[in-house]
């Protein structure tokens, strides 16, 4: 769909469904879980967490460690919510750690941080999220080029029996 330009808006955890059912949206990108009421959701893949912590920090020594290492060499674990930026700036200061999907820790890079795989924290997925019903403002063209992508991301062609 080379002639169909995508904007891409970021939203955060608790915004990533609500953008579709506010019209801002026509397809987002989620992390499981969502609430599925009204939506539709194709799983794409799982991410690997991660550990971050200050440049320095014993857990830097090693390339991936446990969330058990991670408790013993005293990085407290800080909670993954809204507030990434601020927590990342304790991180960096030296109190404690978190443990981030890895795309998610990679967008908030810094030189005075550093990342480790956590061998054993549950992956999160990914998923392409959409509405049940169609919106109402959607023209019949815009619909058609959702349903075409959605059929891309579901692996069909133009070959394909059903578009």
């Amino acid at each position: 769909m080379r002639r169909v330009p995508l904007e891409l808006v970021r939203t955060d955890a608790p915004g990533q469904v609500s953008v579709l059912h506010d019209g801002l949206a026509d397809m987002a990108l989620v992390r499981l879980p969502i609430d599925r009421e009204g939506v539709h959701a194709i799983p794409l893949y799982d991410e690997q967490q991660v550990v971050v912590v200050a440049k320095g920090h014993a857990i830097t020594a090693a390339d991936a460690v446990s969330l058990a290492e991670v408790r013993e060499l005293g990085a407290p674990v800080h909670p993954f919510d809204q507030q990434v930026e601020d927590t990342l700036e304790l991180v960096a200061a030296g109190v404690g750690s978190i443990v981030l999907p890895h795309s998610v820790a990679r967008l908030h890079a810094r030189r005075d941080l550093v990342a480790r795989e956590v061998t054993d924290a549950d992956p999160t997925s990914i998923a392409l999220a959409w509405l049940s019903d169609p919106a109402p403002a959607r023209t019949d063209s815009e619909q058609y080029r959702v349903d075409t992508f959605i059929g891309i991301v579901r692996g069909r062609t133009t070959n394909s029996s059903r578009r």
